[in-house]
């Protein structure tokens, strides 16, 4: 299960996610709420934890704009506010649940547990043109074919298939997949790329990774 934090207070984001990692969770972090709301619209989380106050673009408008661009994935907004008003607020733009600060990380684990147990079976695949990745198995599938990704091949496929379409540089497909402190090069992003294109291809899929020049990688259908 992978989880995005979105919140500006270094040390309380950090202390989340070491405590996350340690459930087993793999864990994201954006410090500010609009480079926040890009990787979320990603749709390549489970969960995202949202702070209200901050910088760029506060925790509503976050919200509100990954909601209006139909991603579905729970939202756990995370604030010092406690007033009804800014409950009711929160709910509104698109949380599913409204934790108060200063919070026991018992009750916060409990709220975890329950948004992800409510999202089922809505996160165990996903879909483009003919071909499934199974996020459960690590298969790509199409029709009666499949193929078993490696570790490093299943998370730059399922970021593709997040990214529904848009471009991804080599940039943001190195810091997303390898990380920032990773002493991985481009070059590796193109190396993955090639072995899932042959994959692709071995199973019939009708999908294929496209590369537009100095933009990135995107996937098309195939006519």
């Amino acid at each position: 299960m992978k989880i995005l934090i979105i919140e500006d207070e270094k040390l309380l984001a950090e202390s989340l996610k070491t405590m996350l990692e340690a459930k087993g969770f793999e864990v994201e972090v954006a410090y500010d709420g609009e480079t926040g709301e890009e990787y979320a619209e990603l749709g390549i989380y489970d969960l995202l934890i949202l702070d209200v106050m901050m910088p760029k673009m506060d925790g509503y408008e976050v919200a509100r704009t990954v909601r209006a661009k139909r991603c579905a994935t729970p939202i756990l907004m995370l604030t010092a506010r406690s007033g009804l008003e800014d409950r009711v607020e929160g709910l509104n733009a698109g949380a599913d649940y409204y934790l108060t600060k200063p919070f026991d990380s018992r009750e916060l684990m409990a709220c975890i547990n329950a948004l992800l147990r409510r999202q089922g079976g809505q996160v165990d695949e996903l879909t483009y043109g003919n071909t499934t990745l199974d996020l459960s198995s690590g298969m790509l599938i199409c029709g009666e074919n499949k193929v078993r990704l490696s570790s490093r091949e299943f998370d730059v496929m399922r970021f593709l298939l997040g990214s529904k379409g848009r471009n991804l540089s080599k940039e943001v497909i190195l810091s997303r997949v390898w990380g920032l402190e990773s002493n991985a090069v481009e070059n590796h992003v193109e190396v993955y790329v090639g072995f899932l294109r042959k994959k692709l291809q071995s199973i019939g899929s009708n999908v294929r990774i496209e590369a537009v020049r100095r933009l990135g990688y995107h996937l098309e259908v195939a006519e």
